[in-house]
């Protein structure tokens, strides 16, 4: 195997992070999607929360994002 063909392959893999960001969005915002519904005077005490939730999620898709760069051009 040449030496840029694993290059493409291991960002690949390091982009398979994404799909668990994904799913863990959906999952944050569905989640806080139910608890509106259900008690819509509660959604000031839940917005620290999910901006923390959506802050760490999206850091880990930004994380695989550099590491899938730093394979491909480093």
């Amino acid at each position: 195997m040449e030496a840029e063909a694993a290059k493409f392959i291991g960002a690949g893999l390091a982009m398979l992070a994404l799909l668990g960001v994904g799913i863990g969005l959906g999952n944050l915002f569905s989640g806080l999607y139910q608890a509106a519904a259900r008690n819509p005077a509660a959604i000031p005490a839940y917005r620290t929360f999910i901006f923390i939730g959506f802050a760490l999620t999206e850091a880990a898709g930004l994380f695989a994002l550099v590491i899938a760069f730093l394979i491909l051009f480093g």
